[in-house]
């Protein structure tokens, strides 16, 4: 899975979303301009000691990011789609985008993706999730219909056992 995030704004909510993206296997594109630089505390705080793990690529606009990715499957998480993300069927390879905090993904992308356009339901008086628990939400059902393929799916207790 890809998590694709453009132009984000809050070093905190990526350095989760990197967090996110290396418990789940997935990798992180990110679309400039940034709203940080990658080497700011913020987001080493957030991604903590896993930021190191984490498979990141950097691109300078959305064209850049379709060339080199040609034949991406790209969901749109955006609070103007038609349907939910419970709606989609995801593949193992496809990618999810969110936009910036502030504003989304821009309506001059969305227009080209209203098949792929996806949403999070919410009560209306709420504008939007914060991003990071948005691409969680998103990310964990697209792993649970691919069925948490090479994930570790059971725990143990560190100092007892179970009965």
């Amino acid at each position: 899975m890809h998590i694709v995030l453009h132009q984000p704004e809050i070093p905190a909510n990526t350095g989760n979303i990197g967090r996110t993206c290396v418990a789940a296997g997935a990798s992180l594109h990110l679309i400039e301009p940034l709203g940080f630089r990658l080497n700011e505390k913020e987001i080493k705080r957030a991604g903590m000691d896993y930021w190191e793990h984490l498979d990141v690529k950097r691109y300078v606009n959305f064209s850049e990011f379709l060339e080199k990715n040609p034949g991406a499957k790209i969901w749109m998480a955006t609070t103007k789609a038609k349907k939910t993300y419970a709606e989609a069927e995801f593949g193992e390879n496809d990618y999810i985008m969110f936009g910036k905090e502030s504003a989304g993904i821009p309506e001059e992308i969305l227009v080209d993706y209203e098949e792929t356009c996806i949403r999070i339901p919410m009560l209306g008086q709420i504008r939007s999730l914060n991003l990071s628990n948005a691409a969680a939400i998103v990310l964990y059902e697209a792993l649970r219909q691919n069925h948490f393929s090479n994930m570790q799916l059971e725990g143990e207790l560190h100092r007892l056992h179970w009965k």
